[in-house]
């Protein structure tokens, strides 16, 4: 669900193992089989020590994949892979940024939701809003969101 602004309520589904990760509104909830839980972003605030995703190496274009590495470079672990679990993942504070490229709309809305609601922050690769998709980074916090950032700006004034 989401207006002119951006997205207001979204849903995340994870069918295989019975997760759901519902956001919006200034809340996230997981709603799986041990229960329901409110869901809250981790608090790393050294990009040494955050984990990073994206759903696969290349990102993007050239230029998008390599300005993905730097940051990752900077990172402590870096996974590929899950698409739309990744910032599930986000927003049950085991992962603390997802950067990905070249998404759709309907790839980011609901994703958007439910990341903020745990208290994570969704933008593009520039720092404005991601609901139009494009090249889009989701992070724990703003201190993570911050530095993963600048070297994503950094990458594309190059």
């Amino acid at each position: 669900m989401a207006d002119e602004s951006g997205p207001l309520f979204g849903i995340i589904d994870q069918p295989y193992i019975g997760e759901r990760f519902v956001g919006g509104f200034g809340v996230s909830t997981l709603i799986g089989p041990h229960g329901t839980a409110p869901l809250k972003t981790r608090q790393t605030t050294s990009l040494a020590d955050a984990i990073v995703m994206t759903t696969f190496p290349e990102v993007g274009t050239t230029s998008e994949g390599r300005a993905f590495h730097k940051v990752a470079a900077q990172a402590k672990l870096t996974r590929y892979g899950m698409d739309c679990y990744g910032y599930a993942l986000v927003a049950t504070g085991q992962v603390d940024l997802v950067i990905e490229a070249q998404l759709q709309p309907y790839d980011i809305h609901a994703p958007i939701a439910v990341v903020q609601g745990a208290g994570g922050i969704v933008s593009n690769w520039r720092g404005g809003a991601a609901h139009h998709g494009g090249q889009v980074i989701a992070a724990a916090n703003r201190e993570v969101h911050t530095a993963a950032l600048a070297i994503l700006q950094d990458c594309l004034d190059e």
